[in-house]
């Protein structure tokens, strides 16, 4: 058996996530206390209590979905469950590297909730929207963002066979859904996020990020295989990974690419470190 974790970005989030393992854990109530420890933060009441207009707050959701993953982890080291290759959904890179060493528990924990608060105050003016278009090939939905008229759109999440997120101003975005309807997409489905995320219109975002990411330490003495978003590649010892990083919540998420290269060298076993099942869901359709 050859095991994958596949950790979840934004959009797995719920309120009352993690509050099982808090409780029934002595593993994962270390880790909520810890990352609250670090930040200041009362994560157990966002992610426990919500109510769900703060869970959906950029900085506030990425750091829970984090803190809900690596508890997940810290259980399963406990009974000896231990992955051969890694790969995160934007957000979940982080956990990803985490889990390998690459970033220390402190560093990545602060990083994350920066992260957050760079991506949701650094959206341009505008009214932004996110949507999945399902049932097309991705060149179909390349060609159809560029006829829209409207305004910026483009795709940003490449997730799985059929399925593609677009990302821009809420009009084209609009726009695009309609003609991708008419061109024979099954559906259009308009998304709970706050901004163009993986587009070039978080370019300030990035560049503020590459200013806190040259903060922290970075451990290129890593043994895991980490299968980065950016290109669908594994992650080198001598990759700039601040600047991959940086360039990360500005460039479009080829998560599609990562779960074929993956199965391609083997990975028979993949297990979502998780507050849903979204992305064993995309697996399945691989």
């Amino acid at each position: 058996m050859k095991l994958a974790f596949l950790f979840p970005g934004q959009g797995a989030q719920y309120v009352g996530m993690g509050k099982d393992l808090y409780e029934n854990y002595e593993e994962a109530r270390k880790i909520y206390d810890k990352v609250e420890e670090l930040l200041k933060l009362d994560v157990k009441k966002i992610s426990f209590e919500g109510p769900e207009e703060v869970l959906n707050q950029t900085k506030n959701t990425q750091i829970a979905i984090l803190t809900h993953s690596l508890s997940i982890l810290e259980i399963l080291k406990k009974y000896n469950i231990n992955a051969d290759i890694l790969s995160g959904l934007s957000l979940g890179e982080y956990s990803a590297l985490i889990y390998a060493g690459v970033l220390s528990f402190e560093d990545g924990v602060k990083i994350v909730r920066k992260r957050g608060e760079l991506m949701q105050d650094n959206v341009p003016e505008g009214t932004w929207k996110m949507a999945a278009i399902v049932g097309l090939e991705d060149e179909k939905v390349e060609e159809l963002c560029k006829k829209v008229k409207s305004g910026f759109v483009v795709p940003a999440n490449y997730n799985c066979p059929g399925q593609v997120v677009i990302s821009g101003e809420e009009e084209a975005v609009k726009e695009a859904m309609e003609i991708a309807k008419s061109e024979g997409a099954k559906r259009a489905i308009e998304l709970q996020t706050s901004g163009p995320f993986h587009t070039a219109k978080l370019e300030k975002a990035a560049e503020k990020l590459k200013r806190e990411l040259d903060k922290i330490d970075i451990n290129t003495d890593f043994t895991k295989q980490i299968i980065r978003n950016i290109d669908s590649e594994s992650y080198k010892k001598d990759d700039d990974i601040r600047e991959i990083l940086s360039k990360h919540v500005m460039s479009p998420v080829k998560f599609k690419k990562g779960i074929e290269k993956m199965l391609e060298e083997g990975v028979d076993t993949f297990v979502e470190i998780g507050p849903r099942k979204s992305i064993v869901r995309i697996c399945k359709k691989n």
